[in-house]
């Protein structure tokens, strides 16, 4: 097979590294990519969301399946443009269709889904800029902290939680009134603050079957002990400790079966990931975000402990036949490590040379913000690389993660020192 990865960031990497283990897999095409993907499979200098020359690329390629990464093209309906499409139709893409992909698109819309299909998750409600005065009258009749999110797509950055009610107040019409998310937060929704540990759980749906995927727990401040500004991830690992049986049979009957009945309720087209945030409140778990597409970092250390073929897991989603593939899991545990640019997740400069790739032995640096220029690999983004090692338990992985990071060089690099601190 001849196969299309849309992204460009250590997700990608990772997700390619394992399609190329796969014996279905002939050809990978990364668009755009990274410096990472292109060291094993083919760049193309493609933007994810430009779907009329991603029609003329898959057509001229002849590409026999789309993977894809992040969660714009999903959004803006990159399913539903080569299922509309005479040309197209016949290409599987794995992720949801435009209606599915609201999940993350839209909080309110999750929201009424969870509700909907009496899933677990705090008490909420949304406004607008018309509604901002009521919004702030809902906030005093919650208990601090406030968590207000922005109702659409922000990078990451769009949800904010503040102790302080004429704080909230404040950052609710700047997000509001003020634009401070722009276009994403012309809607807010606001929520109960849940006090509990949090995990991601990873599935895999054709619609109508599912599997679950191995735990994961990503950190996402800049700061040690989760301190200072919120991230795409500075870092994950998995299993996670905590969520034994008993939790996991919890996840999967209160939530994840819920969730895959509540989409073909709702005539859904949905053939991909479902990354389902959640919390451990005393044992409960709750939602607290759905996400249509793997985790970043997330994916770093989930993908490398799945020993099934991910094509042919992927080739059993297009064709809704997802329960005759057994899925097979490596015991051992994983975690990454992020390096980011000095001053992210703020202003950062790009262009430092890395140097050290080469000396890593033991685990695998998956690609994130990076490029090749004038033959040598440079910074491209705020994350650049993510550090996954394997171990018996998940601080032997980290130990290994943070030997290699030593061996890294580039001007301003940064990383925490205390993943997994709060797993001890």
């Amino acid at each position: 097979m001849t196969i299309l990865l849309l992204g460009s960031g250590g997700r990608e990497h990772a997700l390619a590294w394992k399609i190329l283990q796969s014996v279905h897999c002939s050809k990978l095409f990364v668009a755009p990519g990274n410096a990472g993907t292109e060291s094993i499979a083919t760049n193309v200098d493609l933007s994810p969301t430009d779907f009329d020359a991603i029609k003329i690329f898959a057509v001229h390629e002849k590409i026999n399946m789309v993977v894809v990464g992040p969660e714009d093209p999903l959004v803006k309906g990159i399913y539903d443009f080569f299922a509309e499409d005479a040309d197209l139709a016949h290409i599987p893409v794995i992720g949801p269709s435009r209606l599915g992909a609201q999940l993350e698109g839209s909080k309110e819309f999750a929201k009424q889904f969870l509700v909907r299909h009496k899933i677990p998750t705090a008490a909420y409600d949304s406004f607008t800029a018309e509604t901002v005065e009521k919004g702030c009258d809902f906030l005093e009749t919650l208990n601090p902290p406030y968590v207000l999110k922005a109702d659409g797509l922000a990078a990451g950055k769009g949800v904010l939680i503040i102790p302080d009610l004429e704080e909230a107040k404040t950052e609710l019409r700047n997000m509001l009134v003020g634009q401070k998310f722009g276009a994403a937060s012309s809607k807010v929704v606001i929520e109960e603050f849940l006090d509990g540990i949090e995990l991601s759980c990873f599935v895999l749906t054709d619609g109508k079957n599912y599997k679950i995927l191995p735990t994961a727990k990503d950190y996402k401040r800049i700061g040690e002990g989760d301190t200072g500004l919120n991230t795409g991830g500075m870092g994950a690992v998995s299993p996670v400790p905590f969520a034994d049986k008993a939790l996991m049979d919890k996840i999967e009957t209160r939530i994840v079966k819920p969730t895959i009945a509540g989409l073909q309720h709702d005539h859904i087209a949905y053939k991909g990931f479902v990354f389902i945030g959640l919390i451990n409140v005393k044992g409960e778990p709750m939602v607290i975000e759905y996400n249509v597409r793997m985790g970043d970092p997330e994916t770093e250390v989930v993908i490398p402990r799945l020993k099934s073929d991910l094509v042919e897991l992927f080739v059993a989603v297009s064709n809704e036949r997802l329960d005759e593939v057994a899925l097979r899991i490596d015991e051992r545990s994983a975690a990454t490590i992020m390096v980011v640019s000095g001053g992210y997740p703020e202003d950062y400069e790009k262009g430092k040379v890395i140097s050290g790739l080469e000396n890593v032995d033991g685990s695998i640096a998956f690609h994130a913000g990076t490029k090749t220029q004038n033959g040598q690999v440079v910074t491209s983004g705020g994350r650049v690389i993510a550090m996954t090692s394997y171990g018996d338990d998940f601080q032997q992985a980290i130990k290994k993660s943070y030997q290699n990071i030593d061996r890294l060089r580039f001007d301003k690099m940064y990383f925490r020192k205390d993943i997994g601190f709060d797993l001890l």
